[in-house]
């Protein structure tokens, strides 16, 4: 039996956020947002080395990804291109110059996903 994502229970909404190595970008938005009564989230990497790669489960699993830059968004449909159809990918255009919970990298977060994820 397939497991249901979040919309489809009527809960909360699976997010996956996804940066090259899952080390700085997408684990500080998967910090940011973990609390968030609406959300479930989970970070991933593209590049083979990433600390966790994105697998075929993490884009099933979510009903959005948001990727840091456009070269995300190109890999992910490389890899998984049928997994991907109906799935909504959003490029928060983020570039890799900041370090795990740098300050101006969670304020860039937390200006971008709110009105991507219509929330508050």
């Amino acid at each position: 039996m397939a497991r249901k994502t979040g919309s489809e229970a009527g809960g909360r909404k699976n997010i996956l956020f996804v940066c090259s190595k899952n080390q700085w970008r997408s684990p500080t938005a998967e910090a940011i947002w973990r609390s968030h009564p609406d959300l479930n989230v989970r970070s991933g990497g593209t590049s083979p080395n990433a600390r966790h790669h994105v697998s075929e489960d993490d884009i099933r699993w979510a009903d959005v990804i948001c990727v840091m830059e456009e070269k995300h968004k190109a890999r992910l449909k490389a890899e998984y291109t049928r997994v991907l159809d109906f799935k909504a990918i959003h490029v928060l255009d983020i570039p890799d110059e900041y370090r795990y919970m740098d300050a101006e990298l969670v304020e860039q977060l937390k200006q971008c996903v709110p009105s991507i994820l219509m929330i508050e």
